[in-house]
C-alpha cells in the first residue's frame, strides 16, 4: 500500500506547508497518463486484503481489555506514529484500534468494506463506494488515524447540513481517542472560524474553505517566503499569521469527491469586495430593454447544447443604432455589446425556479448538480445585477475581485488528497490527470439486490407525467414509498401540484426545503410515503425503511428525466437498495425532455415514429440507447470544457508566478 509519511515543521502555525503548484513537461504528462492507465489493470487489492487481515488480528487483542487498558493503547499509539509515521504496520494498528473503540462508545463497527475505504483514502486514492456503504463512519479511520500523527485533517463535504451532521455524529469516538473535532459553516465569525481550524479535525463545506484560504492569502499579501513569516512570528508587534484562519494545507478527506472536483471544477472561487456606481443600474436596466427588442435567429442565435448566446452582424447594428440615445456609458464598442449579450443571457439562458429562485426578495443561487441554494454567492460581470433587475428585486452593488482561484488549483496544494464517492468510475481518468488520485472499486457489504426496471420513453410532457402519477398510484397502493427525482424546483412543484389532484399526501424536497431536508428524509421510507424531490436533494442522506416496507419491496425511485451526467443519475438510483436491501428504480423519459431537445438529434423522426406506435411507453432498446448516446455527447462537451480551462489555469499560474503574484 501507498502510504505518506509526513514531517510536519513544529511551527506549522507559521509555515503553512501547501504543495507547489508545478507544471509537467510532455514527456512527464504522458509518463502520468500512462501510470494511470496500468493502474486500472494492476490494482492494490492484495496488499489491502492482507492489512484487514492485520487489522482483524490486532483487534481480536484489543476486544479483551478494559476501557482503561484501551485509553493508554491510544496514548501510546500516538506515541508510536508520531516516532514511525504512517507506516502500513502503524496504519494497521490504528485502524484497529478505531474500529474496537467505536463499537465500544458507538455501537458501530466498522465493516470490511469500510476499512477497505479507509485504506484507500491513506493511500491519496478516491473510494468509490456504493451508496449506503456508510462513508459517514469510513472518513474517521483514515481522519482519526493522521490525527493520531499529528497532521490537522479537513473532512470537505458540500453543504453545512452534512458538515454539522457528520461531526455531530462522530464527535464521540474522536473524543474517545483524545482527539478535539469542529466544524467551519456558513456565518461564523473569523475568531470561530481560526478556532475551529486549530482542531486536529476539521469538517467544513468546500466553499467556505477555500474562501477562508483567500482570505488568508489576501492577509499575507504577496510576502509568502517561509523564512520571511517565521522571522516576522519571532520578532514583529503585527505578526500577519495571528490573524490567518487555516494551518496549512496538510490531509484533506473530500465528500462526494466528484461533485466538488468535477462538477464544481468550472466554477472559479472569487473572493469580492462591493463596487457602486450610481449610473449602474439606469446602464443595466437599458441593456435589458435593448435585447429584449432584438429578435432570436435575426439578431441572435441561441445554442441550448452549449448554453451559449452568438450576436449576428444585423444584431450589432442594432445595438449601435439604438444605443445612441442613452449616454456616454454606451459609446464604447465592446462595452455594450458584452453587456447586451450579458442582458440576453440573464432573459433566455437563466430560468427563474431552475437556475435561481427569488426569496425575501432577494435572488438566490440553486447548484444545478446539488439542488440547493448556494448562499451568498453571485454571478460575475453585472449578470447578477441583470437578472436582479429582470425580477424586480432590490439591487445589489457589483462585486469586484479581490483574489480568486480555481478548484482544480486549490486541492492540488494539499500536502495528501484523497477522496470518497459512489460514482467516480465515469471521471476516473479525469481524477488522475487533473489531481494524480487513482480510483479505487470498495466490494460492497452486502450484495446489492435492486431491480432495474425497463426504460419507458412517451412522445411527450403530458404523457409522461401522466405515466409518472399512474405509476405513483399503483405503488402507494402497494404501500411501498416512492422518491421522485426531477430536474428543477419548478418540476418538482409541478408534479407535486398534480400529485395532490390525484388525491395523495407527498413530501416535496427541493432548494426550498434545505432546512427541512433531514425530517423529509426520516420520512421518505415509510409506508406510503411519496417524496419529489430535485435529483440531488438528500445526497449524503440514508433513507431508513420501515420494516414493514422491506417486507413489501423496499424503496421504488422513478427518474422523470436524464441528467447531464450519468453519474447523476447513479446517484439518484442508488437512493433505494442500500446495504443489501430491497429496492427498484424506473426511468420514465419523453422526447420533450431538455437533454433531448437540446442536442437536436438527427433521429428524432425515427425515435418520435417508434414511441409514437406505444401509447403505454415505449420499451424499445433504441430508444433510450439514444437517449443515453446525447447524454455522452453533453458529458464529453463539459469534460472538454474542463480541460481546457485546466490548461488556462496552468498556464496562468506559470505567468503569475514568473510575475511574482500567485492569486
Amino acid at each position: 500500500m501507498e502510504c505518506h509519511t509526513f514531517q510536519t515543521p513544529p511551527a506549522y502555525h507559521s509555515w503553512r506547508p501547501e504543495r507547489k503548484d508545478r507544471v509537467l513537461g510532455s514527456l512527464e504528462r504522458a509518463s502520468h497518463l500512462l501510470r494511470g492507465q496500468l493502474r486500472k489493470y494492476f490494482g492494490r487489492q492484495r496488499s489491502f486484503s492482507r492489512l484487514i487481515e492485520q487489522i482483524g488480528a490486532r483487534e481480536a487483542r484489543l476486544q479483551a481489555l478494559g476501557d482503561d487498558q484501551l485509553r493508554d493503547s491510544v496514548d501510546s499509539l500516538r506515541h508510536d506514529l508520531l516516532t514511525a509515521g504512517l507506516t502500513p504496520e502503524m496504519t494497521a494498528a490504528s485502524f484497529a484500534l478505531i474500529r474496537e473503540t467505536s463499537r465500544r462508545y458507538m455501537g458501530m463497527r466498522h465493516y470490511d468494506s469500510q476499512l477497505h475505504g479507509g485504506l484507500a483514502l491513506m493511500a491519496g486514492m478516491v473510494a468509490e463506494m456504493e451508496t449506503g456503504e456508510g462513508k459517514t463512519l469510513t472518513a474517521p479511520l483514515a481522519a482519526a488515524t493522521a490525527a493520531l500523527a499529528g497532521i490537522p485533517v479537513h473532512v470537505i463535504s458540500v453543504n453545512d447540513y452534512l458538515t454539522a451532521r457528520d461531526a455531530e455524529i462522530m464527535t464521540p469516538l474522536y473524543q474517545a481517542l483524545g482527539l478535539s473535532v469542529s466544524c467551519v459553516v456558513q456565518g461564523q465569525t473569523p475568531e470561530l472560524r481560526r478556532q475551529a481550524y486549530l482542531a486536529d479535525i476539521t469538517y467544513v463545506t468546500n466553499k467556505e474553505l477555500v474562501f477562508d484560504y483567500l482570505r488568508d492569502r489576501l492577509t499575507l499579501d504577496e510576502r509568502l517566503d517561509p523564512l520571511l513569516l517565521h522571522a516576522e512570528a519571532l520578532h514583529s508587534n503585527k505578526q500577519r499569521t495571528k490573524r490567518l484562519l487555516l494551518r496549512g494545507l496538510h490531509f484533506a478527506i473530500v465528500d462526494e469527491v466528484d461533485s466538488i472536483l468535477i462538477d464544481e471544477a468550472r466554477t472559479p472561487l472569487i473572493l469580492s469586495g462591493t463596487v457602486g456606481c450610481d449610473e449602474e443600474q439606469e446602464f443595466l436596466t437599458q441593456a435589458l430593454q435593448l435585447a429584449g427588442q432584438l429578435e432570436e435567429d435575426v439578431d441572435y442565435f441561441i445554442d441550448r447544447a452549449k448554453r451559449k448566446i452568438y450576436l449576428e452582424a444585423a444584431g450589432r447594428q442594432q445595438i449601435e443604432e439604438k444605443s445612441q440615445e442613452f449616454g456616454e456609458l454606451w459609446s464604447g464598442l465592446v462595452r455594450r455589446e458584452s453587456k447586451v449579450l450579458q442582458a440576453l443571457n440573464a432573459l433566455y439562458l437563466f430560468q427563474r425556479d431552475e437556475h435561481y429562485l427569488v426569496s425575501e426578495g432577494k435572488v438566490q443561487i440553486v447548484d444545478e448538480f446539488t439542488g440547493r441554494v448556494m448562499a451568498d454567492r453571485s454571478w460575475e460581470q453585472g449578470l447578477h445585477q441583470l437578472i436582479e433587475i429582470k425580477e424586480g428585486c432590490e439591487l445589489t452593488q457589483r462585486r469586484e475581485a479581490l483574489a480568486k482561484i480555481s478548484y482544480q488549483r486549490f486541492f492540488r496544494r494539499y500536502l495528501h488528497l484523497s477522496g470518497m464517492t459512489g460514482t467516480a468510475k465515469e471521471v476516473a481518468g479525469e481524477l488522475w490527470s487533473v489531481y494524480h488520485l487513482a480510483t479505487c472499486r470498495i466490494q460492497t457489504h452486502k450484495p446489492i439486490i435492486r431491480q432495474q426496471l425497463p426504460v419507458k420513453v412517451y412522445p411527450d410532457q403530458q404523457s409522461k407525467w401522466q405515466a409518472v402519477v399512474a405509476r405513483i398510484l399503483e405503488l402507494h397502493a402497494c404501500g411501498r414509498p416512492v422518491l421522485i427525482g426531477t430536474p428543477s424546483v419548478a418540476v418538482s412543484e409541478q408534479l407535486a401540484q398534480l400529485v395532490t389532484e390525484a388525491g395523495l399526501p407527498r413530501q416535496v424536497l427541493n432548494a426550498r426545503q434545505d432546512a427541512e431536508e433531514a425530517r423529509i428524509v426520516t420520512l421518505a421510507g415509510q409506508v406510503g410515503s411519496i417524496t419529489i424531490a430535485t435529483n440531488m436533494a438528500g445526497r449524503g442522506t440514508d433513507i431508513k425503511l420501515a420494516d414493514e416496507v422491506r417486507k413489501r419491496g423496499g424503496l421504488h425511485v422513478i427518474m422523470t428525466e436524464k441528467h447531464e451526467a450519468a453519474r447523476i443519475d447513479r446517484q439518484l438510483a442508488g437512493r433505494c437498495g442500500r446495504q443489501g436491501d430491497p429496492g427498484s428504480f424506473e426511468a420514465l423519459l419523453c422526447l420533450d425532455d431538455q437533454l433531448f431537445v437540446e442536442q437536436r438529434s438527427k433521429l428524432l423522426w425515427l425515435v418520435r415514429w417508434l414511441v409514437g406506435r406505444d401509447e403505454e411507453g415505449c420499451t424499445l432498446w433504441f430508444c433510450y440507447w439514444l437517449f443515453d448516446r446525447l447524454q455522452q455527447r453533453v458529458e464529453k462537451y463539459h469534460r472538454r470544457m474542463r480541460q481546457h480551462l485546466f490548461k488556462q489555469d496552468q498556464a496562468q499560474g506559470s505567468l503569475l508566478s514568473f510575475s511574482g503574484r500567485l492569486e
